[in-house]
């Protein structure tokens, strides 16, 4: 698809000042586009043997569900705090600008399991790292961890070396 990138918009000082915010919600709006990425985010993919596909808050959902039904997987969310209703794990974790937190049901992963992990954005790092945090302390596998964008100057992935990362755009 040709300018798919024009989609992705820039909001500047979002959530705070000093923050150039990646907008998907122009692509999300365009059918063409959600399947171009789609079929991108699953050629990254590999077609690996995978039993779970976990999605970070909230933007990171959106993929991670059509990849899931796409890999015959399951779908695991990850939430802020207090957001999931049954017995949950948390991680800490410190954010561009701030610092956050992450939970999962605790019956979310299964030990062995094959867990893709999903998010719109990798930026710094210490989102998808608390995400690799937990899965791991349920006893899953990180076969790969996939973005949607990755913004190359925050050096994200020096926080993730230790998997296998994939991005559809870089920045």
């Amino acid at each position: 698809m040709k300018n798919i990138e024009t989609l992705i918009r820039d909001i500047p000082d979002f959530p705070k000042q000093g923050v150039l915010f990646k907008d998907i919600t122009p692509l999300l709006a365009n059918p063409e586009a959600v399947r171009y990425c789609l079929n991108g985010l699953l050629e990254l993919t590999e077609r690996q043997k995978i039993d779970k596909v976990v999605g970070i808050e909230t933007r990171g959902f959106f993929f991670a569900t059509l990849m899931s039904l796409e890999l015959e997987a399951g779908f695991v969310p990850l939430r802020k705090p207090g957001k999931l209703p049954y017995d949950t794990i948390k991680e800490p974790y410190a954010l561009e600008y701030g610092m956050d937190a992450l939970e999962i049901h605790e019956d979310a992963i299964q030990p062995g399991d094959k867990v893709l992990l999903h998010d719109d954005i990798l930026a710094t790092g210490g989102t998808a790292q608390a995400a690799c945090k937990l899965i791991e302390k349920l006893g899953g596998e990180i076969v790969q961890c996939n973005f949607l964008i990755e913004l190359s100057e925050l050096r994200g992935t020096a926080k993730l070396r230790r998997y296998e990362l994939r991005s559809l755009f870089t920045y």
